[in-house]
């Protein structure tokens, strides 16, 4: 079989679709990527508030320390400055902790959803590629089939001239 001219361009048009087919995937799968990281930043953040609390707990207890070391013995009690401090903090981070959780808490459910629609998507996405890709082989047959016809036809023309 002699190859059709128009050859090139049903190979050209099937590797356009099937790099379409490919982007698609990659686009989606980019995106379960994106959530993912973002989820590791919130986590990031929680454990990097919890570290600044900690610090900033430390510097005033230190600071309360000076004080108290700079005044006479037993003239001034930072005991309690030092306790609403801490309270002050555990409440803060813990309030800071929930929320954290909930925005997890709320990713995850994005992403479990996401991957359910994207698990869908993909499926009717290939679904509709396969059968683009079966009328695009169908197509080109045909034209293929008629292509060879002519060339028949023109041959058996030039032979009986």
């Amino acid at each position: 079989m002699t190859q059709n001219p128009l050859t090139a361009m049903f190979d050209a048009q099937r590797v356009a679709l099937e790099q379409t087919q490919n982007f698609t995937h990659d686009a989606l799968e980019a995106q379960k990527t994106s959530m993912n990281a973002m989820a590791d930043a919130v986590e990031t953040s929680e454990s990097l508030a919890e570290s600044n609390a900690e610090f900033t707990r430390g510097a005033i207890h230190a600071y309360f320390d000076a004080l108290e070391a700079s005044m006479p013995e037993g003239s001034a009690d930072f005991e309690e400055m030092r306790e609403l401090v801490d309270d002050g903090f555990d409440s803060a981070t813990e309030a800071q902790s929930q929320s954290v959780q909930a925005a997890l808490e709320a990713i995850e459910e994005s992403e479990a959803a996401y991957d359910e629609f994207a698990e869908n998507y993909a499926e009717a996405v290939d679904s509709s590629f396969d059968a683009a890709l079966e009328a695009h082989e169908q197509f080109e047959e045909n034209v293929s089939a008629v292509a060879q016809n002519v060339e028949q036809a023109a041959d058996e023309f030039d032979a009986s001239a």
